[in-house]
């Protein structure tokens, strides 16, 4: 990997995972379109998860704080415990799924990445017409039931080109949130799952193989999408406030698997 892939690489991972678009579907486009490497680059994806996590924790540091401090100081468990019930299906359905899923030719192709993107896309103009549970004031008020099927909807992220970030905030919406509060639960919910990543990564032989054989490029890779990662969460959480903003989300989605689909079939 040189300097070149790396910024890039770094930079569609910082600007993607957190605007619902599908970091792992923009990946595979840039991908193909400077043939860069297909061998280990599900490795790459899963290492450059570490940059847009410390844009995370540092962008929601005194919300993070807040909630440990509730769990440990005031025994209010409400949030983290719901945390961890949207984290289970997605977390068993990786330990399950996650090599099949690397390793299939079908997940892995990019029609199936372009129809992913489009059929969400599809879903987050839909979104205010689709059936919705009662309106919550914010992601506090989320009961164990709702927070579950967060949960189960988050599993679809699996799927190149789905978006974990889209998959959750339409959960939300669906589940009485408004849009903003839904992103927000969504970046809080994904801590866990992409500290779990990481640390898969780092406690297995060929991760860190991989990481030492490429340290420089990494390092770089992830400082990149960490900086853009922070500027994306300002924009997103802000925008998301706007009326019918994730509409223009899907609009963008369907318009790039309109464009992926039909220069693919050209080429082919």
């Amino acid at each position: 990997m040189d300097i070149f892939e790396a910024i890039l690489l770094g930079f569609v991972q910082g600007i993607t995972e957190f605007i619902p678009v599908s970091s792992s579907g923009h990946l595979e486009i840039v991908r193909q379109i400077f043939n860069f490497p297909a061998e280990n680059f599900h490795l790459f994806l899963e290492f450059i998860n570490l940059g847009t996590l410390l844009a995370l924790i540092f962008y929601f540091r005194k919300r993070i704080w807040k909630i440990i401090t509730n769990v440990f100081r005031e025994r209010n468990y409400k949030l983290a415990i719901n945390i961890v019930i949207t984290c289970i299906p997605a977390g068993l359905a990786g330990l399950l799924l996650g090599d099949l899923i690397e390793n299939s030719d079908f997940f892995n192709s990019i029609f199936t990445v372009a129809g992913a993107m489009g059929i969400v896309g599809i879903i987050m103009i839909l979104i205010d017409k689709l059936p919705h549970m009662p309106k919550l004031e914010n992601e506090e008020h989320l009961t164990p039931a709702r927070a579950l099927i967060i949960g189960i909807l988050q599993t679809f992220a699996l799927i190149p080109g789905t978006s974990r970030s889209g998959t959750t905030i339409i959960a939300g919406r669906l589940t009485g949130l408004d849009s903003e509060s839904a992103a927000e639960y969504s970046f809080l919910a994904s801590i866990p799952l992409m500290c779990a990543v990481c640390l898969k990564m780092f406690l297995s032989e060929t991760g860190r193989t991989y990481f030492a054989a490429n340290v420089g490029p990494l390092l770089l890779s992830n400082l990149v999408a960490l900086i853009v990662g922070w500027l994306a969460l300002t924009f997103v959480l802000s925008y998301l406030k706007k009326p019918k903003s994730l509409q223009s989300f899907g609009k963008y989605r369907i318009i790039v698997a309109c464009l992926v689909i039909g220069t693919m079939l050209i080429l082919v």
